[in-house]
C-alpha cells in the first residue's frame, strides 16, 4: 500500500485538524471541510491533562502551550462550602508524560488552524457519499465532486458521518446539563478546583492572559436547560462557597453558553473506507478532561496505521482494535467518577477525603503509556 493516499476530512475541529495535520505530515494528499463559514470554536476552557499535552507538543505545539496557557499544577477537590477534601499532585499523576496546562478553546483551535498544512474549505458539507472499488466518490453542497481512498469523519457529536457508519450508533444523556464560561476575575484560581454539592459541581481553573475557565453543572431528568437559555446560575448553587457565588455574579456567567453532557456508542468506528474519530466515535463526560487527548491520539495512530501495508479497510479495522480499548476504559472512568459523585454527600466526601488519591492514580495509569 503507497504512503501517498487521497483523504477527505470531514470537519475542522480539534480531531479534524490533528488528523489532517498527521497525514499530510506522512505524505498523505489531504482535503478539509467544515461546515460552518468561517474558523471558530465554540465551548471556553480546556483541562488538558498530561496524556493531551504530550500529544500536542508532538503535534508542534509545544511552543503555543507554553506561552498561551497557563500551568495547572494540581486538582482540588472540595466541599460546597469550600472544605478541601483532597489535593492532587498533577505532576505526580501525569508522572512520564507532560505537565497538565489550561487554555482557551479558541486559543487551541487557532494554533491548530496555524499549524494545519493545508486549507480548510470552510461552508462546505456532503451532499453525498458512495464507495466503489478501491475508494469513495462524494459529492459537496456546492456542487464539486471527488473520489478519496479514505473519508475521516471528525465532525463531532453531532456526527452527520455516523449514521453512514453505523446506523444504530446514537448520543446518550448522561443526566447532567452543564455551563461554561470565561472570566477576567481570576483571582485566587491558580489551578483545577472543583466544589461539589448534591446533584451540582462548579469548577474553575486558570486558562493563561488573566482569564478562568468556570464550568457548572447540576443533575436533571431532561437534556433541556433547565434555565431556558437565561443562564441564571446561582439558585443551583446557593450555599456554595462564597467564591463560587462571586463567579456566578460576572457577567459572563450570565452568558454562560449550555449543552446536555452526553457520551456516543457506536458499535463500530468504520465502514469500508469511511471512519469516525475523536467525538464523532466515543466522545465521553468532561469529568476526566480526556476529550482533546483521544482526539489528537486518534489522529497520531491513524497515521501510523495507514503507512502499513495492507487493504484500507484492514488497516482501519487494525486503527479500532488499537484505540477500542483506551476509550472505552475512559468512558468506563468518567461513569464510575459520576456514580462516586452521585453518593449522598456525607458518603462521597468520605470517600473523596480518603480514597481520591488512589480513584485518580488507578484511573490515570494506562494513559500514560503511548497509545
Amino acid at each position: 500500500m503507497p504512503t501517498h493516499l487521497e483523504v477527505l476530512v470531514v470537519g475542522a475541529g480539534i480531531a479534524g485538524l490533528a488528523a489532517a495535520t498527521e497525514l499530510h505530515h506522512r505524505g498523505m494528499s489531504v482535503d478539509v471541510i467544515e461546515r460552518s463559514s468561517h474558523p471558530r470554536a465554540t465551548g471556553a476552557g480546556l483541562f488538558l491533562t498530561g496524556n493531551s499535552v504530550r500529544a500536542l507538543n508532538a503535534l508542534g505545539l509545544r511552543d503555543h502551550l507554553a506561552t498561551s496557557g497557563a500551568p495547572l499544577p494540581s486538582q482540588r477537590l472540595q466541599s460546597h462550602r469550600g472544605r478541601v477534601l483532597a489535593d492532587i499532585s498533577t505532576a505526580d499523576l501525569w508522572r512520564g508524560t507532560a505537565d497538565c496546562v489550561g487554555t482557551t478553546r479558541a486559543a487551541l483551535h487557532a494554533a491548530l488552524h496555524d499549524i494545519v498544512p493545508v486549507p480548510v474549505r470552510h461552508g462546505v458539507t456532503l451532499q453525498s457519499l458512495k464507495e466503489s472499488g478501491d475508494g469513495v466518490d462524494v459529492e459537496f453542497i456546492d456542487g464539486k465532486t471527488g473520489r478519496y481512498n479514505v473519508v475521516v469523519g471528525a465532525d463531532g457529536i453531532r456526527s452527520s458521518l455516523r449514521e453512514y457508519v453505523d446506523p444504530a450508533a446514537a448520543t446518550r444523556y448522561l443526566g447532567q446539563v452543564c455551563w461554561r464560561f470565561l472570566t477576567d476575575d481570576a483571582s485566587g484560581i491558580d489551578r483545577w478546583t472543583v466544589w461539589l454539592g448534591r446533584g451540582t459541581a462548579f469548577a474553575a481553573y486558570p486558562v493563561g492572559r488573566g482569564q478562568a475557565c468556570c464550568y457548572a453543572d447540576v443533575s436533571a431528568a431532561s437534556p433541556q436547560d433547565p434555565t431556558d437559555g437565561t443562564a441564571q446560575l446561582s439558585p443551583f448553587f446557593s450555599g456554595f462557597d462564597p467564591r463560587v457565588q462571586d463567579l456566578l455574579a460576572t457577567p459572563a456567567a450570565r452568558a454562560a453558553y449550555a449543552s446536555p453532557v452526553e457520551e456516543v456508542s457506536c458499535g463500530t468506528w468504520t465502514s469500508g473506507h469511511v471512519m469516525l474519530v475523536g467525538d464523532a466515535a466515543h466522545a465521553s463526560s468532561p469529568n476526566m478532561g480526556q476529550g482533546v487527548a483521544m482526539a489528537v491520539e486518534d489522529a497520531q495512530v491513524l497515521a501510523d496505521t495507514l503507512t502499513a501495508e495492507g487493504h484500507i479497510p484492514d488497516l482501519l479495522q487494525q486503527y479500532v482494535q488499537r484505540r477500542l480499548p483506551r476509550t472505552r476504559w475512559v468512558q468506563r472512568q468518567t461513569r464510575q467518577r459520576d456514580r462516586t459523585r452521585s453518593l449522598p454527600p456525607a458518603v462521597r466526601n468520605f470517600v473523596l477525603r480518603h480514597g481520591a488519591q488512589r480513584l485518580y492514580e488507578r484511573a490515570t495509569a494506562p494513559l500514560r503509556e503511548l497509545p
